[in-house]
């Protein structure tokens, strides 16, 4: 259970280092900023859901995708929700080619978003 709650706090202090930077002016080092802590921010989440699924439903889930997958399938968010969160993962993984400029404008623009999302799902399966 304090595993739990670690990963809990990580994804939580996460989400704050990014909601926090939507404060700060436009600018090409900002958006980069903005992509690198969206990265981290999605790998605290998925990996606190999947920390939840193992401890609280007894269930182990290998990757991203399958984790929002099954959290759905426990009734705990909605399918909108889930096809957002399966958008968000090809996002993050697409942010490896974030050298490409209308690859990292389509994602920063997306971020805002997906860390409401983030901020919902974090509430409702926060212990």
């Amino acid at each position: 259970m304090e595993r739990l709650k670690l990963k809990l706090k990580d994804a939580q202090k996460a989400l704050k280092t990014l909601t926090e930077i939507f404060k700060e002016p436009y600018s090409i080092i900002i958006r980069d900023a903005t992509i690198k802590r969206f990265e981290y921010t999605f790998d605290t989440l998925w990996k606190f859901c999947k920390e939840f699924l193992k401890i609280k439903k007894g269930v182990l889930i290998n990757s991203p995708k399958d984790c929002f997958r099954e959290i759905f399938s426990q009734g705990l968010i909605t399918e909108e929700e889930t096809e957002k969160l399966l958008e968000m993962t090809d996002s993050r993984n697409e942010t490896v080619h974030t050298y490409k400029e209308e690859v990292a404008n389509k994602i920063y623009s997306e971020i805002k978003g997906y860390t409401e999302l983030m901020d919902k799902v974090l509430g409702k399966i926060a212990l």
